[in-house]
């Protein structure tokens, strides 16, 4: 069974899923493109593919059988709603939405769903699950090999910001990604969060403050340290490694340099995330669409792992602006 799919969004990451959608994935077809640039949209699309400017048309097509939500982060949570009323499946790029009541509505909307049918319709992009970096480093400190996790320690590096960015949105466009990994990591929840930032690169505006620091304690008292840098200059760069009772496992990336400075941007040092996730990207869309074909809910994150991500930046948030004080993270 070939499912086929419309992407909305083709900028760098819809463009990215259509080309993976279109060459690499086995049992789907790209067959809708929808971007408010349509010169956008159809240099994205594969030759076959309607382009149209309006979402909304791609997501009622009876040529549509599920949806890639690759937009803007602010237009999430409308077009994941309209693709519930349409029953359509969708798989939406992180985050569920930027504020934590636009997640809440597709939570609940979500639940009605799942309530009635017995599926949820949503699955969540939170590609380093498929990471198999990530993946094996999971494994490490579920296997106890090395005892307890007691510290994780994290660094995330872009070349630059995206365009308005601010310390906000650096949580819940950025570091949202270790806000979802670090409790599936250590399988427990996040607990309590600190944000705080010394001196600023000037190349990041009024509006954001980079690089950051943050803290945050999960349920079983790790306490894990992010460093989030959007405007590092050389390339992208992610790390991870737990601390443990007897001994340290960390993510192996070849892609990284020991020497990482301004101006030093060698082939070893990828421009943007995608190269180092390439895998994981491929490997998260497959295991969708294979659930599609046959029937199945897909191996995803879902609904309440987008809600639970958005408390955590919430909570962080909160931090940022109460002088970086600890925050307690409420899921009630």
């Amino acid at each position: 069974m070939t499912i086929r799919v419309g992407v909305i969004g083709a900028g760098i990451m819809g463009a990215d899923h259509i080309r993976n959608l279109s060459t690499t994935i086995g049992g789907a077809e790209v067959t809708y493109v929808a971007d408010l640039d349509v010169d956008r949209a159809a240099a994205a699309a594969p030759p076959s593919a309607r382009i149209t400017t309006d979402p909304s048309e791609l997501i009622n097509s009876s040529e549509v059988d599920a949806v890639v939500v690759a937009s803007h982060d602010s237009t999430h949570s409308g077009l994941v709603l309209e693709c519930f009323e349409a029953m359509t499946p969708v798989l939406c790029e992180k985050p569920l939405a930027p504020t934590l009541m636009e997640s809440l509505e597709v939570v609940a909307a979500d639940a009605d769903i799942v309530a009635a049918t017995g599926v949820s319709l949503l699955s969540l992009g939170f590609m380093r699950r498929f990471d198999p970096g990530y993946v094996a480093l999971r494994n490490a400190v579920q296997s106890k090999a090395q005892g307890d996790p007691l510290m994780v320690h994290c660094i995330s590096r872009n070349a630059s910001s995206a365009p308005g960015a601010t310390s906000e949105s650096a949580i819940t466009n950025s570091a949202i990604h270790e806000l979802d990994i670090i409790p599936w990591l250590l399988d427990s929840p996040i607990t309590e969060v600190s944000w705080q930032a010394g001196r600023s690169t000037p190349r990041a505006g009024t509006a954001l403050q980079d690089p950051s620091f943050m803290t945050m304690r999960t349920a079983d008292g790790t306490l894990t340290t992010l460093e989030l840098f959007l405007n590092a200059q050389y390339g992208y760069a992610t790390r991870c490694e737990v601390v443990s009772e007897l001994g340290t496992a960390a993510l192996q990336d070849s892609s990284l340099l020991d020497v990482e400075q301004q101006g030093i941007r060698q082939s070893s040092i990828p421009a943007d995330w995608r190269p180092r996730f390439a895998d994981a990207y491929r490997l998260q869309l497959q295991a969708w669409i294979s659930a599609l074909a046959m029937g199945e809910t897909p191996s995803l994150a879902g609904a309440q792992d987008g809600l639970h991500a958005a408390l955590v930046a919430q909570a962080m948030i909160q931090s940022l602006h109460s002088s970086g004080a600890y925050t307690k993270v409420s899921y009630s």
